[in-house]
């Protein structure tokens, strides 16, 4: 087993670089997979080309994807360089492995429609919120009563990809149903709070600094999860945000229910927000800054995926008067150029000096 001291290092080091827990759990898991492939042998006792043989093994025996790939190299660059400090050298093979430029997975408004009719509960209203605000899965997941801003239609997105912080759209049509579930969530919390329990995970110092908060029904999660767990570090039962899986199970059951052939997740309604938002010809820079992008290149993407085309450009199918085309029925051909020439045009033909 690998040695739970480097792994104690792993966290203690990427806390001090500010890792997002997610990231901190993907590269442990990284960690643990490349000290198992070789084994179990320590890390700084391996030669460089180590890690390129476990990144081969990765793209052939597994099959990875090429994101999978970079994210599993990102994790050893950390590991030799931040914790045990013996950077990576130039090696033939050790590199990012080259995307490949793969357009977004985009449904039409009808199958947008189809997929949200045949849900319902929590699952429609993450759903609802995915499409009708752009965010990510986990931004769903993880938003606090506090950030949603009902009067003025708003959700301030907190830590976001890249830790960045934004503020988004909350759809009017999600008012009356998102209030009714924040009432729901509000008798939870009270009613878990009298057994005991109620608490919840603060970001950073915040626990520190306003003891009271992890009860603060602003902090409570809007999506919480339907059981407790024993936090052993604070004495204190707890009370997490709904698993990411949850949504990601109740997207493709509704999508199997539809019969729809596209592969839709939940990173399809937010790819969905984007094209329909241009496609209704709103700025480009005003998604971005609804998408959290950094570039505007990266929101760019979606104007692949319209269909009118990225810059509203017809087919010359489609264009008025093509001759022979049979995509808008049939139609005649025009007859050919009589051979009678009359007038003075006649008189040019004979006599061509004249012209």
């Amino acid at each position: 087993m690998t040695s739970s001291r480097l792994l104690l290092l792993v966290r203690d080091r990427a806390a001090v670089r500010r890792y997002s827990p997610r990231t901190v759990q993907v590269y442990v898991r990284w960690i643990v997979a490349y000290v198992n492939f070789h084994g179990r042998r320590h890390p700084a006792e391996l030669p460089p080309s180590a890690v390129r043989n476990f990144l081969s093994y990765l793209a052939t025996a597994r099959g990875v994807a090429v994101s999978t790939q970079n994210q599993a190299l990102a994790a050893l660059q950390f590991l030799y360089r931040d914790v045990l400090e013996q950077p990576l050298p130039t090696v033939t093979g050790i590199a990012p492995a080259k995307r490949p430029h793969v357009l977004p997975n985009v449904l039409s408004r009808a199958a947008v429609a189809a997929v949200l009719g045949v849900m319902d509960g929590v699952p429609w209203l993450m759903a609802s919120l995915l499409y009708g605000s752009g965010m990510r899965l986990m931004e769903c997941c993880t938003l606090r009563v506090k950030d949603v801003d009902l009067d003025r239609g708003e959700i301030r997105v907190r830590r976001g990809k890249g830790a960045r912080d934004r503020v988004t759209m909350l759809p009017a049509s999600l008012v009356a149903p998102l209030r009714a579930h924040l009432g729901a969530v509000r008798l939870d919390m009270q009613q878990r709070a009298a057994r005991g329990g109620g608490y919840v995970a603060l970001p950073l110092a915040t626990g520190t600094k306003a003891m009271g908060a992890v009860r603060n029904a602003g902090w409570w999660w809007v999506f919480p999860a339907s059981r407790e767990y024993w936090d052993a570090e604070a004495k204190q039962r707890r009370t997490h945000h709904v698993h990411p899986t949850v949504l990601q199970r109740a997207v493709a059951e509704a999508a199997r229910r539809t019969g729809t052939a596209q592969r839709v997740g939940c990173h399809t309604f937010r790819h969905s927000f984007a094209t329909h938002l241009l496609e209704a010809g709103y700025d480009i820079r005003t998604v971005q800054e609804l998408l959290g992008h950094r570039d505007v290149s990266t929101t760019m993407l979606y104007t692949h995926v319209l269909n009118r085309g990225g810059l509203g450009v017809k087919s010359p199918l489609d264009l008025p008067g093509l001759s022979g085309s049979r995509a808008g029925g049939p139609t005649e051909r025009p007859e050919p150029p009589s051979r009678t020439v009359m007038g003075s045009d006649a008189s040019r033909l004979r006599n061509p000096r004249r012209n």
